[in-house]
């Protein structure tokens, strides 16, 4: 008899994926970010407005991203291994459970993980950054009333200025750009999963991987443009680009540190791209592992 598609299974092994997940102690992580954001906020008070935002978001991004990174590859890493050694796996497929869904479940479940310990972390950093933002406007009002130059049109040109830099939607479209990256990856590491051989290898493979998709401009840049035809060079850079994610279509984080505005076109664009690496990667995983032995 056929399995059918379940979304009520899939979201059941999701659920229990988390309740694996957990125990990896994300709480503490979480804590540790958020001092590293009070301390980024509050340790630099002697810097001018911008350096101070700046410093913010810049430290805080660069947490977001080493916990999602991480997270992503080994929590990912952990989860096949971790079943077979003590034989959920074959638990949950002697049951009406298809392998794709399996494999769906286990990913849905690393990605709510991600999903909401960024959404916990962006909380907290918008709260610092917000109480930041609105000290830093108040302590420049108060010098240009000091110098006696606080006219409307100065008081107005701060307010954008800082407005600028401070908390914007901005922001939030950099933490999604964060949690689309290590959605891509969480993939990447799941479908490395399928034919590896140790856990060790899945994570070293994954990082060799994520080192690569991040430098894929500069590959291009040094080794394909002006060594080849524009064909071979077109080729060679969509096979790159199939062997390894393009992470730096998921690069906006500079762009919101600096307050430039992050285009619906460029969200839509890294919308689009990290469904489809999931949608491959997720079949090509199936593909893999319905020919594993068990």
């Amino acid at each position: 008899m056929p399995r059918t598609f379940s979304p009520a299974r899939i979201w059941t092994l999701a659920s229990a994926t988390v309740t694996q997940l957990v125990r990896m102690k994300i709480l503490a992580f979480l804590l540790v970010f958020c001092a590293i954001v009070v301390a980024a906020g509050f340790a630099f008070p002697v810097m001018n407005p911008e350096q101070q935002l700046k410093l913010l978001k810049d430290v805080s991004f660069g947490a977001l991203q080493v916990f999602s990174i991480v997270i992503a590859i080994v929590a990912t890493s952990l989860l096949l291994p971790c079943d077979l050694e003590d034989r959920t796996l074959y638990t949950i497929l002697s049951k009406p459970v298809p392998r794709f869904e399996y494999l769906l479940g286990k990913l849905l479940g690393v990605l709510v993980l991600i999903g909401a310990g960024l959404f916990l972390m962006d909380i907290a950093f918008s709260a610092v950054l917000w109480v930041r933002q609105t000290m830093v406007l108040a302590q420049s009002i108060g010098a240009l009333k000091q110098e006696g130059v606080a006219t409307p049109e100065a008081i107005a040109q701060l307010n954008e200025f800082v407005g600028k830099q401070g908390l914007t939607w901005n922001l939030h479209l950099g933490v999604l750009a964060v949690f689309l990256k290590a959605s891509v990856i969480s993939a990447l590491a799941l479908m490395i999963s399928c034919f590896a051989s140790s856990t060790l290898f899945t994570v070293v493979i994954s990082f060799c991987v994520t080192i690569i998709g991040h430098g894929q401009a500069l590959i291009r840049e040094h080794f394909l443009q002006g060594h080849f035809s524009y064909g071979i060079e077109k080729l060679l850079s969509a096979l790159l680009a199939i062997i390894t994610p393009d992470l730096g279509m998921f690069d906006v984080v500079d762009n919101v540190i600096n307050g430039e505005h992050i285009s619906r076109d460029s969200a839509g664009l890294m919308l689009g791209t990290a469904a489809l690496y999931l949608v491959g990667y997720a079949v090509v995983s199936h593909l893999l592992f319905v020919e594993k032995e068990l």
